[in-house]
């Protein structure tokens, strides 16, 4: 159990005094940048399973004729 505790404190000491936080500018532009891809990625994936179920019906449709 003390290693947990001993893990937790300098995991927030870490957090704390090592890392680099964005600004809240830069944050917001991240985050928008994170949306538009997720969008687009989204979209593409759509995108390509659509094109697949319809392959595969057209396929089935051929092979039962």
């Amino acid at each position: 159990m003390a290693g947990i505790v001993t893990y937790v404190k300098e995991s927030f000491e870490e957090l704390k005094n090592h890392v680099s936080w964005p600004t809240w500018a830069e944050a917001q532009n991240l985050t928008v940048i994170v949306a538009v891809f997720s969008i687009i990625f989204s979209l593409a994936i759509w995108g390509v399973d659509t094109v697949l179920s319809k392959v595969v019906t057209l396929y089935f449709d051929w092979i039962n004729g």
